[in-house]
């Protein structure tokens, strides 16, 4: 299975995916033109790392800020974490957000309540 590396650009994140190590990082800002078309490949590679995941799975979501469109595909990527846990598979959840930031902290803090996998909010320096 490859891995995903894509460079952030002004509009869209910085995405690290290793399958090896099941360690995803996802940085920076999330504002494409269409959210739907940039995270669609995301979501099916998810789909087929959850066919074969490693032990422990940790996904690093550090968000500066995200669109109303973003949002959606964020759950829907977060979903499928769900299922991987589901699954039986160890998989944690790191929100990041800056310590003055209440928006991304309660952004998080929305997406703990609505999906069943450990989250852990990580508060960051500037």
């Amino acid at each position: 299975m490859n891995n995903i590396k894509m460079e952030g650009t002004a509009k869209t994140p910085d995405l690290s995916f290793d399958a090896n190590t099941g360690v995803f990082d996802i940085k920076g800002r999330s504002i494409p033109e269409n959210s739907v078309e940039f995270y669609k490949p995301i979501l099916e590679w998810i789909d087929e790392y959850t066919k074969q995941t490693q032990p422990k799975t940790i996904v690093n979501i550090h968000l500066e800020y995200f669109n109303t469109s973003s949002s959606k595909c964020i759950l829907d990527l977060l979903k499928k974490f769900e299922i991987i846990a589901k699954n039986g598979n160890d998989i944690v959840i790191r929100w990041h957000y800056e310590e003055d930031d209440e928006d991304m902290l309660e952004a998080g803090q929305d997406y703990q309540s609505i999906i069943k996998v450990p989250f852990e909010m990580v508060e960051v320096d500037e």
